[in-house]
């Protein structure tokens, strides 16, 4: 980890602060008390960022390249939760969690660089301007009910209907070719199924030319059979 020295830094700071969802809008004393003490920090690949119970005293806006929190079972083996891109935001929940610490490690995918911005700054931002914190209490609500959709899924699904509503949500975002965040076995992990289970989907699908390609990369030639088996249960809202 490098600090990054560039006296345009806050400027395009207050800059992405101006134009991310929940902080567009506000006052400009506002993003300024936010990224009052910023700092701009350069990573390499695979470098944490911070652990996991670490005190969590910071939050992240990703400038380029992209963190993703993982956690670590009792088994030792790792689970990707979420990789954040450009101009997204790490670990802001964190600073309103009573215990003070990280519940997940942070690692930079890429060279990456992010502003690090105090906690403190944020709970005071919050306390003074409401709005902001009905903002975050409205995504933080998005989440929960992300997550527990996401629990109810783990647990009535298929494992060919979590790959496929998967490899969907990356084609949502990526295209049709997509790059898994992890390896296969953290795919596996991630989505709770046997890491050969994942293995024999992933060639049977290519057999039915679904899908083509090999370990991280892949894209999906008919979207079709895996919409049908990822919308068997899907929720109206």
């Amino acid at each position: 980890m490098t600090f990054v020295n560039n006296s345009c830094a806050p400027h395009i700071l207050m800059h992405r602060l101006a134009v991310h969802p929940l902080l567009s809008e506000l006052p400009l004393e506002v993003l300024q008390g936010l990224g009052a003490r910023a700092e701009l920090r350069s990573y390499r690949t695979g470098e944490v960022v911070f652990h996991e119970g670490d005190p969590a005293q910071h939050w992240l806006l990703v400038d380029c390249g992209h963190v993703e929190l993982v956690r670590f079972g009792c088994d030792g083996n790792e689970r990707v939760y979420h990789r954040f891109g450009p101009g997204q935001c790490v670990a802001e929940v964190a600073m309103f969690m009573a215990h003070g610490r990280y519940p997940m490690q942070a690692r930079a995918v890429g060279s990456t660089r992010a502003w690090r911005m105090e906690r403190q700054a944020l709970q005071q931002a919050c306390t003074q301007h409401p709005a902001l914190a009905l903002r975050l209490l409205e995504d933080f609500s998005r989440r929960l009910y992300h997550y527990v959709n996401e629990v109810e899924w783990l647990t009535v699904s298929s494992a060919p209907q979590r790959l496929a509503a998967y490899l969907l949500r990356l084609a949502a975002d990526q295209g049709l070719r997509v790059e898994l965040p992890g390896s296969q076995r953290q795919l596996a992990a991630h989505l709770g199924i046997r890491p050969e289970t994942l293995s024999r989907l992933l060639a049977q699908w290519q057999t039915r030319q679904w899908l083509s390609g090999e370990r991280r990369h892949w894209t999906l030639q008919d979207t079709t059979p895996l919409r049908r088996l990822a919308g068997a249960l899907v929720r109206t809202f």
